[in-house]
């Protein structure tokens, strides 16, 4: 298992006082206001870093960040990852699971037969939709949902599916 979670990527600086755009790459972006520290990893290299605030604008957090407290100093963090360990994360709810656990799992059907790994995890909209990927390399796309995925084993590796009439002929 992972861990550690990338939650965010650094886009510009916002304003003359050190605050930084964030593009998030967390459905959880509300945490970012009750965590108090990150991990910034910038150029291969990885440090914790304090938060002191966080505010909301469109589809962007704004983040202020202890001892940034210059335009140019913020504008020097562009591109850089802003990471959190598993422990600072928000609990999975039932039948969840974190992105990052799911990819590489086994992928097998009911019926006993190997498809695949799961490679990637697509966020529609309406359910996620996994990607498995077989020996022969042509992908199967299984969507996220009570009637396709049985049983998610992250001790195990493997992940139990149920495929529906017709899912492997698209």
């Amino acid at each position: 298992m992972e861990e550690y979670f990338r939650v965010g990527v650094v886009t510009s600086a916002h304003g003359l006082a050190g605050e930084v755009n964030i593009f998030p790459t967390t459905d959880e972006t509300e945490m970012f206001k009750k965590w108090k520290t990150l991990i910034l990893e910038q150029k291969g290299e990885r440090r914790e870093i304090g938060l002191e605030g966080a505010k909301y604008f469109k589809q962007m957090v704004i983040l202020k960040i202890a001892g940034v407290d210059d335009r140019d100093a913020a504008e020097r963090l562009k591109g850089a990852e802003l990471w959190i360990h598993r422990s600072q994360a928000k609990p999975c709810g039932e039948n969840e699971n974190f992105i990052a656990d799911l990819i590489g799992l086994k992928v097998v059907a009911d019926t006993g037969e190997v498809l695949g790994t799961c490679t990637d995890v697509l966020q529609t909209g309406a359910n996620d939709v996994y990607e498995v990927t077989p020996e022969n390399g042509k992908k199967i796309l299984i969507p996220a949902i009570r009637e396709c995925i049985l049983e998610v084993n992250l001790e195990t590796g493997i992940m139990t599916v149920h495929l529906l009439k017709g899912l492997l002929d698209l």
